[in-house]
Order: C-alpha cells, then structure tokens, then sequence
C-alpha cells in the first residue's frame, strides 16, 4: 500500500541522502518509491528558492502563504503531485512539508495562523509518518560549509537562525502530538547508522 512519507530536519541533517537511502530500501522490496521536495519545481517553488537566497524580498507573512500556494500545487499537479503519484499505487517521500514552514516562518509571524492556514485547507495531505532528523545547530553550520564551500548560505543558515528554528520545531511537534505521527531520529553518526535507524521507524510504522 502507498504511503506518504515525509522527512524532516535542520539545514545539514543530511535529508538529501537519508531520503534516497530510504528510497532505495523501499523499491528493493519491490514497491514504488518517488522523492519529492519542497520549495517544489513549480513557479511557487522558485519564487521561493529566490527569497530564500535573499535575491528576492519578502516578509515573512507573504512567504508563509506563498509555502501554501507551492504547497497545494505538490499535492494537486495533475501529472506528478503526491495525490497523483498515491494514487498510482507510489510511496511518495517529502524532503520538507508543512512542518518546517510552522517551524521557520511560524516563529517570525503567528504560529496558530499558520497553522490553520494550512490545516483549514482541504487540499493539503496529512501524512502518514514524518522522520524529523536531529542534530546540534552547531553542527548543522559545520556540515553546511564542509558540504558547500562554495555556494551561497541560504538567510537562515547560521547558528542563532537554526538554534531557534530547532526550538521551533520541539514546539510545533509538542503541539501536534496527538494529531501528526511524528518519529525522531538522530542524525548524528555515519551515514550507515543514521539509515538504520530511520529504516527501522519507517518499518515499524510501514512496514509490510
């Protein structure tokens, strides 16, 4: 049975390559398996991608709903969003989702607006299991300039930004605990050792 996935965490987690691992695993037992990612490909996506490089400007109030907007296209696109790709039988895994736009821009504006914002929309998928990746802000910094030593950082990509981010994030999954199935994993260790463990919680929950 398809289920959608959703894999969360600070900047430097390492999610890019937890994501394909996980991927692999789950079309090595014979399913289909899709990775996804948010700020999407979309016209939404970019426009995000922009402000996030501080090439364009914003206010966090505006970029929240435009997470919404970019939000609903990746469930609703006719030939590749998740509903579609659930619907052909797909496992769908989410590099982000709504959680990181509560955890990022809810503490720069109101967090229970934006999360009604979202959860009032009946276009926006809950999904079945979210994997938050756990680790130091310190060595998310760490892993981030050791990675892209020669791409731009991102405007939130510095300790204090991440520290609150990552305060953020323990909020917004307290709040939800009753409602989202949320699994932590620390993401702190070899590449190996972090899989196993997010492999176990994927097949504790999913499993077949």
């Amino acid at each position: 049975m398809s289920k959608f996935i959703v894999v969360e965490g600070l900047d430097g987690t390492g999610k890019t390559t937890q994501i394909r691992i996980l991927a692999d695993h789950i079309r090595s037992k014979g399913m289909q398996a899709e990775i996804t990612a948010e700020p999407t490909s979309y016209p939404t996506g970019k426009l995000i991608r922009r402000i996030l490089s501080g090439e364009v400007s914003s206010d966090p109030w505006s970029l929240a709903a435009l997470f919404l907007s970019d939000r609903i296209m990746h469930n609703v696109a006719p030939e590749d969003g998740i509903e579609k790709m659930l619907s052909d039988g797909k496992t769908v895994i989410s590099d982000r989702y709504y959680y990181s736009t509560f955890a990022y821009q809810g503490h720069e504006t109101d967090l229970d607006w934006t999360v009604n914002m979202h959860f009032g929309c009946p276009a926006v998928r809950r999904p079945d299991l979210v994997l938050f990746l756990t680790m130091s802000p310190e060595k998310c910094i760490e892993r981030i300039r050791a990675n892209r030593p020669d791409e731009a950082i991102e405007i939130y990509e510095n300790t204090e930004s991440l520290t609150r981010i990552s305060r953020q994030f323990d909020a917004v999954f307290e709040m939800l605990t009753d409602r989202e199935n949320v699994v932590y994993i620390d993401a702190d260790g070899t590449v190996e050792e972090v899989s196993e463990r997010l492999i176990a919680a994927y097949e504790s929950c999913c499993g077949e």
